[in-house]
């Protein structure tokens, strides 16, 4: 992980206000190198006193949020500690979250960020939270409930974290077309865009042709532009194959930024910065790299 930071070291960070961060979940050799930057990033606006996380349910099926409402969540660089406060008051601030840590049990979109938060952030608290049902609702009230408690607790330095992956199991380039969408969206600070896009495609395929924590991340963009955000930005893409070599099904990886910036606009183009081309070809092994 320690590569990936000072691999990122080159990373155009923005001038300015930042609310939200958009950081994949693969395993770290995948999506690795994208999570950096956008930790980066946060680091370089921190500290900060506590991070939300908002991820998708990859192996329970349920409707609305569930908030994990106390206690710590270990990683390998030491426990990340649970905001209880804040997660009441997330809890009294829409009927879509609930307590429910039995959804946490097996999901790893919110623990791979750890590490990260862990070696970057380490004086954060956590509140994390994950996405059932992705419905243009329970999207929607989470947003709100996010922005009111921020709002509600002006004097703490609070960042955002949507948790996803971009498109899932295309060849290469047509997962870099597919997923040049979701990056036009947040380089435009567009959440309503972003879920045109979303709700082109039946529930059941929006992860795969968009993100599958695409719910999570509308709603964190939402909240963030809620905040007052008017910029997005680009800060690394990259798809899987580019790591493994194997182009024929591949995941994107996206690292993001929504905030007020002061300085211009830049992206990284999905064709510009390989980490294939850095580092050599690694091992294929699908089971990490969603």
């Amino acid at each position: 992980m320690d590569e990936y930071v000072s691999a990122a070291a080159g990373a155009l960070i923005p001038r300015g206000r930042l609310d939200a961060v958009i950081a994949p979940h693969a395993g770290l050799m995948f999506s690795g190198p994208v999570g950096a930057y956008a930790y980066k990033t946060a680091a370089a606006h921190g500290p900060f006193d506590v991070v939300v996380l908002v991820g998708p349910s990859h192996f329970v099926a349920f409707h609305g949020v569930a908030l994990y409402p106390s206690g710590a969540f270990d990683s390998p660089l030491g426990p990340a500690p649970i905001d209880e406060q804040l997660g009441q008051d997330l809890l009294a601030a829409s009927p879509v979250i609930h307590p429910q840590p039995a959804a946490h049990a097996r999901e790893h979109s919110l623990e791979m960020q750890l590490p990260f938060i862990r070696r970057l952030l380490p004086r954060a608290a956590i509140v994390p939270l994950l996405m059932g049902h992705q419905t243009r609702e329970t999207i929607r009230g989470l947003a709100d409930a996010l922005a009111r408690v921020a709002s509600d607790h002006p004097h703490r330095k609070m960042l955002f974290v949507a948790s996803t992956d971009l498109s899932h199991y295309f060849d290469g380039p047509t997962a870099e077309a597919l997923d040049r969408r979701v990056q036009d969206a947040v380089a435009a600070c567009d959440p309503e865009g972003l879920l045109h896009i979303f709700e082109e495609y039946p529930e059941a395929e929006r992860g795969r042709f968009v993100a599958c924590g695409g719910g999570p991340a509308i709603a964190v963009m939402l909240a963030a532009r809620a905040r007052g955000a008017q910029h997005g930005r680009v800060l690394k893409y990259m798809h899987s194959g580019q790591v493994s070599g194997d182009n024929a099904g591949v995941v994107g990886y996206l690292a993001g930024a929504l905030g007020t910036f002061s300085d211009p606009a830049a992206r990284t183009s999905a064709a510009s910065e390989r980490v294939g081309e850095a580092e050599g070809p690694g091992p294929s092994d699908q089971s990490n790299v969603h």
